[in-house]
């Protein structure tokens, strides 16, 4: 089976023309977005909110308190304060719920699940974009130089999470046919065959992927769905303040730094990638599969925030790991 979506054109009218997460779509519906402060997260948590969801957003950022990530700006509250504007503003209804968990605690997990259970028994929609390691990674390090208890807690961040984090909610998820898990990394099973160096975060990325496919076969029975998405070059907070030094509106200055950053996509392109699963009544199509939002915008049809569709995984294995120059004709 293929790891990506089979491009299509369709016709006006077909499924492959209609927009992602339809207003009203998710109404009625529970999530929970796990890892939701920032980034693809927060994005993914708007988007399910804008079709209707009452979408719990979890993370260790709150106002009161910062993550290591140390990003104070960014939290779960603001996260959910626009995940309800969101639905407001879309006339659904949707709503935003911050609930603080550190999602390598068992209980916190547990209680997490417990109160979505008592308040509205159901849970619809999980996404496991759980992370925060990448100020542990030594990049430049072979496995024998990369600092040992760093390099564990990479892997704690990056697959521990989503385990626990599972073995709690999945319980719920089962109880109606329809649920779907999403497992959100970087990169396609395809482009990940490739050594994503260092070893930490090569196994923190593949790790995902194989959990998708491996709770695809457990939750079919159930008329469940699990399947991996990724985004593209995400144009997250810290890769454009911190990494590129631009803002969401300048950010093709990066270029100059990094000329294949001209592929690169907002957060809210995956995040309407997630929306159009979610409310895809044929989502098991996709059970156990390893997705892009550049691939599977070729099959819904949705665009990014500018309006265009980067295909960054197929860019990044023609063009940039070839060596050619940068251009993204025919890629975006």
């Amino acid at each position: 089976m293929s790891d990506e979506p089979v491009r299509t054109t369709g016709k006006p009218g077909d499924a492959a023309e209609q927009p992602a997460g339809a207003a009203g779509a998710l109404e009625g519906k529970v999530a929970l977005v796990a890892g939701a402060t920032r980034g693809a997260g927060r994005a993914m948590a708007v988007e399910l909110g804008r079709a209707g969801a009452v979408v719990y957003v979890t993370g260790r950022t709150t106002r009161e308190h910062v993550s290591e990530v140390g990003r104070a700006t960014e939290t779960i509250e603001g996260t959910a304060e626009l995940v309800t504007a969101a639905g407001r503003d879309s006339g659904t209804g949707g709503t935003g719920i911050a609930v603080p968990v550190d999602h390598l605690e068992p209980d916190q997990v547990r209680e997490l699940v417990e109160r979505i259970e008592r308040d509205h028994g159901r849970l619809d929609v999980l996404v496991n974009d759980l992370w925060g390691g990448d100020q542990h990674v030594e990049w430049d390090k072979k496995a024998w130089e990369h600092d040992l208890g760093k390099g564990l807690r990479v892997l704690r961040l990056g697959v521990e999470s989503h385990l626990i984090t599972s073995r709690y909610a999945l319980p719920l998820l089962v109880r109606r046919r329809g649920g779907l898990l999403v497992e959100v990394t970087d990169g396609t099973a395809e482009s990940n065959r490739e050594y994503r160096r260092p070893l930490y975060y090569d196994l923190a990325k593949s790790a995902p992927i194989r959990i998708a496919h491996d709770l695809a076969e457990e939750l079919a029975e159930y008329g469940c769905t699990a399947l991996c998405l990724t985004p593209g070059w995400l144009r997250s907070e810290a890769m454009l303040d911190t990494h590129f030094k631009v803002t969401e509106e300048s950010w093709r200055d990066g270029c100059a730094q990094n000329p294949h950053f001209a592929i690169s996509e907002s957060p809210v392109f995956v995040a309407r990638a997630l929306a159009a699963l979610a409310t895809d009544p044929d989502v098991a199509r996709w059970n156990g599969r390893s997705l892009s939002s550049g691939g599977l915008a070729q099959v819904y049809g949705f665009t990014d925030a500018d309006g265009s569709a980067p295909d960054a995984w197929r860019y990044i294995e023609e063009v940039e790991r070839r060596g050619k120059p940068a251009d993204v004709t025919g890629y975006r």
